[in-house]
């Protein structure tokens, strides 16, 4: 293609319309000077993306382009890149004119050339990195690292400054600005959604984040919605309804859109900033009219404005390459430019970036003009800078009542029965009552508070809910404490946005269906491993699950909620990340809550199951056993010293189907040396060397020993046992039983039954691992298939399980 060519899609007919509101917003508020100002800084920020992407040397193109200047694989996105810089340079307009307190999330995050350009004009990116000077040798370096080895991703990482989104992944750039702007009244969180983002299930959802959204506590997101028309290889589904559909489908969520539309800079940088100007004062009026209530009124749930803006993909990039068309189509979306052994690509690569007038732009030592540097924010005013974007900067620790005083009392081990979230509800209850004038604790939750035994918590507070109430609805209020929504996503995304900008949470869930946000909890702990290696990133309060109706529990819904893998999931995160906790009774689930509510930069799981059960430690017990994660429990068995059998198990059912066979036991062998061993913190199990709370090798021999047989019942797979075990002495004598995949609707013993965890097979693996007991293996055999026959026969009949189980209870030897 000759430049001629070039020349002539340049030419093509440019247009720009928008519909902001007229009445509080100029046609073209931007004065000529303003404007060639904003477009500079425009320029110089795709001037910077660009260099990104493909240069290593030459970044201010004072000699002609060379092979040799060109990186030799060429990694990012241009595509979405320029319309990011486009809205954030307009952003910034707003910042400085109206003193804003903004962030920015940015959904298309593979667009990292974009804000990584934005830090570095405003300087916050040689503030952070200062080897990134802002001059030509730091500029050389700001391009060298890009999608480099050793440098930094091409997408919008922890590393950059400003950030709280990855958006490596799409779908969770709108829930997290929700999150983020919970509690946070004076913060406008600015969020760009791609359109091929607003594909996504996740994303579809969060619109209906507004619902919860309090305009007189809470702080404002403003959507821009950006349809630049293509995802990798297609069309996407918002760029190609009408007007009046997307308008539809946009008003139907609960929004006003402010359409902006062209390919024009100066209209539409003229008709943006109208837009943007009417979604302030929008926002503005929603939050005066609501922060102007008596004490006791309850707002009125506002309609929020929001901006689409239509831009082609790949906006002032090449319009055509080897005579196919590249801007406003999918070709633009990574790199439009490549095989630079051909002088053709490198001749249009050099004239495309001068496009941008860099000399106009830098002065000779590669510095950003004063006279367009000038009309950015300043110090934290500026969204690469700004607190809430490094949340650990502004995290204040919880004020925390004394887990003691809700603990079961207990004189002696199986005494009482309680249900353990019940009794944690009443301290989480007190968590939020301690701190409801600091307003930085929420509750998170798929509509299954109350289910989960955590309605205590209604005593202090309530559910936020900003839609339309009935008199049969209990415990809604706008400035409820609680976020119930039934969409895992929405629960995790606000958390994490609520967390990320330097807040506390917790979220509970039944714990088969937390695997909706398996992957979300991925990009979370990436962020976090990632963070821990970034000295300015200050550390933020743990994601916090607790995980129950589990998978022993759910024998009345059937096999369809009955899954433990997410341990298997977290286990496999780096172990400066991940902790997994699996506390046998109420006050060690309280014990286990207290310590991660406390703790930051992790994610903690605990599964804790909601039914009555049998209690075996006092609060002293339980916070000892808690501290050292797993230990003997010397009152169950009949020989810590000198066992012939360990008798170990980790979880609440787990527990009492291994007391149970120890009873059993004291029948079936008597004369058997037994040791119980009770596991609760699950990593506990890995080598000191490989986890933070592994034990090391002579205090996990001193539990299991070194040789004997460690009959082990499990919550979960089994398999995570051998695999945290696998390079211990004793692993080969390991027998581990748990979940099988086998369910049903059923009764809450023969799950256990159904799936060889129940206390009659861990009796018999007992006795046939003893090697002194070989000669008794035929008749323990022949006892246990009578005891599952006469389970079976008498559950089959009368719906419920043997009297011996439902009436079992723990006894001293």
């Amino acid at each position: 293609m000759d430049q001629s060519e070039t020349k002539r899609g340049r030419e093509q007919s440019r247009h720009a319309t928008a519909r902001p509101n007229e009445k509080r917003s100029p046609a073209h508020p931007l004065a000529p000077e303003r404007l060639d100002k904003m477009d500079a800084y425009w320029r110089a920020s795709n001037y910077l993306s660009i260099g990104q992407i493909y240069l290593q040397d030459n970044p201010l193109l004072e000699e002609p382009l060379k092979l040799e200047h060109i990186k030799p694989r060429l990694l990012g996105h241009w595509g979405t890149t320029t319309g990011l810089n486009f809205i954030y340079v307009h952003l910034n307009r707003l910042i400085v004119e109206h003193d804003l307190d903004m962030i920015y999330v940015m959904g298309p995050g593979h667009g990292g050339p974009g804000p990584v350009a934005q830090s570095y004009l405003e300087g916050s990116y040689t503030e952070r990195y200062p080897s990134i000077e802002r001059n030509r040798n730091g500029m050389q370096r700001l391009f060298r690292q890009f999608s480099w080895p050793y440098g930094i991703p091409s997408h919008v990482s922890p590393e950059t400054p400003g950030s709280i989104h990855e958006g490596g992944e799409l779908g969770y750039s709108l829930v997290h600005a929700y999150g983020a702007a919970f509690d946070n009244p004076d913060l406008i969180v600015a969020c760009v959604i791609g359109d091929g983002e607003a594909e996504t299930g996740p994303l579809a959802a969060s619109w209906h984040s507004n619902k919860f959204l309090n305009p007189r506590s809470d702080g404002a997101v403003l959507p821009i919605l950006h349809l630049n028309g293509f995802k990798i290889a297609n069309p996407t589904v918002l760029a190609r309804i009408s007007r009046e559909e997307l308008t539809g489908l946009l008003r139907g969520y609960g929004y006003e859109p402010q359409f902006v539309e062209g390919d024009d800079p100066p209209l539409v940088h003229q008709a943006l900033a109208a837009a943007l100007d009417g979604a302030l004062a929008d926002i503005r009026a929603i939050q005066a009219s609501a922060r102007g209530l008596a004490a006791g009124e309850t707002p009125e749930r506002p309609r929020w404005p929001m901006i689409v803006l239509k831009t082609p993909k790949g906006w002032t990039g090449p319009k055509f390459v080897d005579g196919l068309p590249v801007e406003g189509t999918w070709r633009a979306h990574q790199v439009p430019l490549e095989g630079f052994d051909n002088p053709e690509h490198l001749a249009q690569l050099q004239e495309w970036m001068l496009s941008y007038r860099p000399r106009e732009l830098f002065d000779e030592h590669g510095k950003f003009r004063d006279d367009y540097a000038e009309i950015a924010p300043t110090g934290h005013r500026r969204m690469s800078a700004n607190p809430h974007a490094n949340g650990g900067e502004l995290l204040v620790p919880l004020s925390m009542p004394h887990f003691r005083d809700y603990a079961v009392k207990l004189a002696e081990p199986g005494a009482v029965m309680a249900e353990a979230t019940r009794v944690l509800g009443h301290f989480l209850r007190d968590v939020i009552k301690f701190n409801l004038d600091s307003r930085n604790f929420r509750l998170f939750g798929p509509d299954e508070t109350a289910s989960n035994r955590l309605e205590a918590v209604y005593e202090v507070t309530g559910k936020v809910w900003m839609a339309e109430v009935e008199a049969v609805d209990m415990n809604l209020r706008a400035d409820g404490r609680v976020m119930e929504v039934l969409s895992e996503h929405l629960c995790q995304g606000w958390l994490e946005g609520y967390l990320l900008t330097g807040r506390h949470g917790f979220f509970s869930c039944y714990e088969a269906f937390i695997h909706v946000v398996d992957s979300m909890v991925n990009q979370h702990a990436k962020w976090l491993k990632t963070t821990r290696q970034i000295e300015w990133r200050r550390p933020i309060a743990s994601l916090n699950y607790l995980l129950t109706s589990h998978v022993w529990q759910q024998d009345h819904n059937g096999f369809s909620h009955q899954d433990p893998g997410f341990i298997d999931h977290i286990a496999k995160k780096k172990a400066d990340v991940a902790r997994i906790y699996l506390p046998p009774d109420a006050n060690c689930l309280l014990a286990v809550a207290d310590h991660c509510l406390r703790s930051m930069n992790y994610i903690n799981l605990i599964v804790a199951g909601k039914a009555p059960e049998w209690q075996w430690l006092d609060v002293d017990a339980a916070e000892r056993h808690c501290a050292e994660g797993a230990g003997v429990w010397d009152w169950a068995g009949n020989c810590a010293d000198d066992p012939e059998v360990v008798m170990a198990c980790c979880g609440d059912v787990p527990t009492l189907e291994t007391l149970a066979a120890v009873t059993l036991l004291r029948d079936y062998a008597p004369d058997l040396r037994v040791r119980v061993v009770n596991v609760v913190d699950l990593m506990a199990l890995q080598p000191q060397s490989v986890h933070p709370h592994g034990l090391g090798d002579r205090d996990f021999d001193a539990l299991f020993s070194s040789d004997l047989p460690v009959i082990f019942a499990f919550h979960g797979y089994q398999g995570i046992i051998h695999q945290l075990t696998y390079n211990r002495a004793n692993h080969d004598n390991f027998h581990v039983r748990g979940y099988r995949e086998e369910g049903t609707t059923t009764t809450p013993f023969d799950m256990v039954v159904l799936n060889n965890l129940d206390r009659y097979q861990l009796a018999f693996d007992a006795i046939r691992r003893v090697p002194r007991l070989s000669g008794e293996v035929d008749a323990a055999e022949a006892r246990y298939w009578a005891s599952m026959q006469r389970h079976k026969l008498y559950v089959s009949e009368h719906g419920q399980d043997m009297p011996e189980v439902r009436d079992w209870r723990w006894s001293a030897a």
